[in-house]
Protein backbone atom coordinates (compact mmCIF):
# COMPACT_ATOMS: atom_id res chain seq x y z
CA UNK A 1 0.00 0.00 0.00
CA UNK A 2 1.55 3.17 -1.38
CA UNK A 3 2.09 5.69 1.75
CA UNK A 4 0.31 8.91 1.49
CA UNK A 5 0.83 10.90 4.44
CA UNK A 6 3.32 13.83 4.69
CA UNK A 7 4.71 12.54 7.65
CA UNK A 8 5.07 9.14 9.51
CA UNK A 9 2.85 8.32 11.87
CA UNK A 10 4.33 6.82 15.50
CA UNK A 11 3.25 3.48 16.98
CA UNK A 12 1.19 4.39 20.23
CA UNK A 13 -1.65 2.90 22.58
CA UNK A 14 -3.40 5.68 24.17
CA UNK A 15 -7.08 5.98 25.57
CA UNK A 16 -8.72 8.76 24.06
CA UNK A 17 -12.20 10.14 24.06
CA UNK A 18 -14.44 11.56 20.66
CA UNK A 19 -16.54 14.08 21.85
CA UNK A 20 -19.53 15.39 19.34
CA UNK A 21 -23.41 16.35 19.10
CA UNK A 22 -22.28 19.66 21.05
CA UNK A 23 -20.49 17.92 23.54
CA UNK A 24 -23.46 15.86 24.69
CA UNK A 25 -21.88 12.98 23.16
CA UNK A 26 -19.00 11.19 23.81
CA UNK A 27 -17.47 7.89 22.41
CA UNK A 28 -14.64 5.93 24.28
CA UNK A 29 -11.71 5.10 22.01
CA UNK A 30 -8.02 3.92 21.44
CA UNK A 31 -5.13 5.53 19.14
CA UNK A 32 -2.82 3.39 17.59
CA UNK A 33 -0.86 5.66 15.49
CA UNK A 34 -0.07 9.58 15.97
CA UNK A 35 1.37 12.25 14.58
CA UNK A 36 0.75 16.12 14.71
CA UNK A 37 -1.67 16.02 11.96
CA UNK A 38 -3.69 13.43 12.59
CA UNK A 39 -4.52 9.78 14.56
CA UNK A 40 -5.48 6.26 13.81
CA UNK A 41 -8.45 5.03 16.27
CA UNK A 42 -10.13 1.88 17.32
CA UNK A 43 -13.28 2.93 17.96
CA UNK A 44 -16.63 0.50 17.58
CA UNK A 45 -19.33 2.15 15.67
CA UNK A 46 -17.07 4.42 14.25
CA UNK A 47 -20.51 4.56 11.36
CA UNK A 48 -22.17 6.33 13.87
CA UNK A 49 -19.29 9.11 14.09
CA UNK A 50 -19.85 12.71 13.06
CA UNK A 51 -17.92 13.93 10.26
CA UNK A 52 -16.46 15.98 12.92
CA UNK A 53 -15.21 15.50 16.81
CA UNK A 54 -13.03 16.66 19.45
CA UNK A 55 -10.52 14.13 20.26
CA UNK A 56 -9.02 14.03 24.02
CA UNK A 57 -6.24 12.19 24.73
CA UNK A 58 -5.77 12.40 28.57
CA UNK A 59 -1.78 10.46 28.45
CA UNK A 60 -0.98 13.70 26.43
CA UNK A 61 -2.74 16.23 28.52
CA UNK A 62 -4.39 18.14 25.58
CA UNK A 63 -8.26 17.63 23.06
CA UNK A 64 -7.94 18.42 19.68
CA UNK A 65 -10.54 19.21 17.10
CA UNK A 66 -10.47 16.96 14.27
CA UNK A 67 -12.05 15.64 10.77
CA UNK A 68 -13.17 12.39 9.81
CA UNK A 69 -10.90 10.97 6.46
CA UNK A 70 -12.12 7.61 6.59
CA UNK A 71 -13.82 4.62 8.54
CA UNK A 72 -13.67 1.11 8.61
CA UNK A 73 -15.92 -1.76 10.85
CA UNK A 74 -13.00 -1.73 12.98
CA UNK A 75 -11.57 2.33 13.23
CA UNK A 76 -11.23 5.58 11.96
CA UNK A 77 -8.96 7.98 10.64
CA UNK A 78 -8.85 11.42 11.58
CA UNK A 79 -6.97 14.74 10.48
CA UNK A 80 -6.40 17.37 13.14
CA UNK A 81 -8.10 20.85 12.19
CA UNK A 82 -5.75 23.88 12.02
CA UNK A 83 -2.35 21.82 12.60
CA UNK A 84 -0.30 25.09 12.52
CA UNK A 85 -2.26 26.61 15.60
CA UNK A 86 -1.27 26.10 19.70
CA UNK A 87 -2.75 22.55 21.00
CA UNK A 88 -5.77 23.41 23.80
CA UNK A 89 -4.57 22.17 26.98
CA UNK A 90 -7.23 19.42 28.45
CA UNK A 91 -8.60 21.40 31.29
CA UNK A 92 -9.19 24.69 28.90
CA UNK A 93 -11.50 22.26 26.79
CA UNK A 94 -13.15 20.63 29.86
CA UNK A 95 -13.64 24.00 30.79
CA UNK A 96 -15.44 25.19 27.78
CA UNK A 97 -17.59 22.43 27.31
CA UNK A 98 -19.15 22.52 30.97
CA UNK A 99 -19.85 26.63 29.99
CA UNK A 100 -21.26 25.59 26.67
CA UNK A 101 -23.10 22.64 28.19
CA UNK A 102 -24.29 25.08 31.21
CA UNK A 103 -25.00 27.87 28.71
CA UNK A 104 -27.71 25.78 27.03
CA UNK A 105 -29.25 24.40 29.95
CA UNK A 106 -29.77 28.12 31.02
CA UNK A 107 -31.21 29.31 27.88
CA UNK A 108 -33.47 26.54 27.22
CA UNK A 109 -34.96 27.52 31.33
CA UNK A 110 -35.16 31.29 30.41
CA UNK A 111 -37.07 30.16 27.40
CA UNK A 112 -39.50 28.19 29.54
CA UNK A 113 -40.13 30.85 31.56
CA UNK A 114 -40.43 33.57 29.46
CA UNK A 115 -43.36 30.86 27.46
CA UNK A 116 -45.39 30.56 31.13
CA UNK A 117 -44.13 26.87 31.11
Amino acid sequence: MEERRREARQRVYYGGVLTFNSGCSTLACVVRNFSDRGVRLEVDGSALLPDRVDLAIERRGWSRPARMVWRDSEGAGLVFDAPDRDVIPLEWARAQRLRDRTNKQLKSRLEQMLSGH
